[in-house]
């Protein structure tokens, strides 16, 4: 138990069964009337963002959430197989855990997996990841119509806009929050 005071970014609280991360929050004090704190909460589950406003210093539920450092082994059916560094215990996720992150996931990338009551919630990867270019078409010299960009199949499956000197078989960075081109991986 907490109160509304104890509140930061990032903590994840249990409001009637659901499990909610902290976006931000603003303690507002009014000229008249009781102090207030305005919050923007996403569900951990669903993604949903809501605006929530809770009256100062209230009790609130802090879930409490395990992160453990963890290996994308395989895939195995519609899971993703996963391994504890520390444990060596592994742990199947299904797909719908790891959403979107499974589009820049190869055999032994690092990942980090919330767990609560045993439950994987979800998986945050690292800022970058270094994929190989499966596919792309040559860049043609002098062509700037496409800004100076062209599509490229990485070996995730995923197709990204790289810049024209891109070739074949070179290994890129790429973002995982949006999947953008970062630069030559070394």
């Amino acid at each position: 138990m907490a109160t509304t005071n104890d509140l930061k970014n990032g903590m994840t609280l249990d409001i009637e069964g659901q499990l909610w991360n902290v976006v931000e929050f603003q303690h507002v004090k009014p000229g008249k009337g009781p102090a207030f704190v305005r919050t923007k909460l996403k569900q951990v589950l669903t993604g949903k963002v809501v605006d929530k406003t809770f009256n100062a210093g209230i009790k609130i539920d802090i879930a409490i959430l395990e992160k453990r450092e963890m290996n994308f082994l395989y895939k195995e059916g519609e899971d993703f197989v996963f391994m504890d560094n520390k444990t060596f215990d592994q742990m199947n996720i299904s797909a719908a855990t790891v959403g979107d992150s499974a589009q820049y996931m190869l055999e032994n990338t690092e990942a980090i997996v919330a767990i609560h009551e045993n439950n994987p919630l979800y998986i945050e990867l690292p800022a970058s990841v270094v994929l190989t270019v499966t596919y792309t078409e040559p860049g043609l010299q002098g062509d700037r119509s496409s800004g100076g960009t062209k599509p490229a199949t990485v070996e995730t499956g995923i197709q990204i806009q790289v810049p024209l000197f891109i070739k074949q078989d070179e290994k890129v960075l790429v973002d995982t929050r949006d999947g953008s081109y970062l630069g030559r991986a070394n």
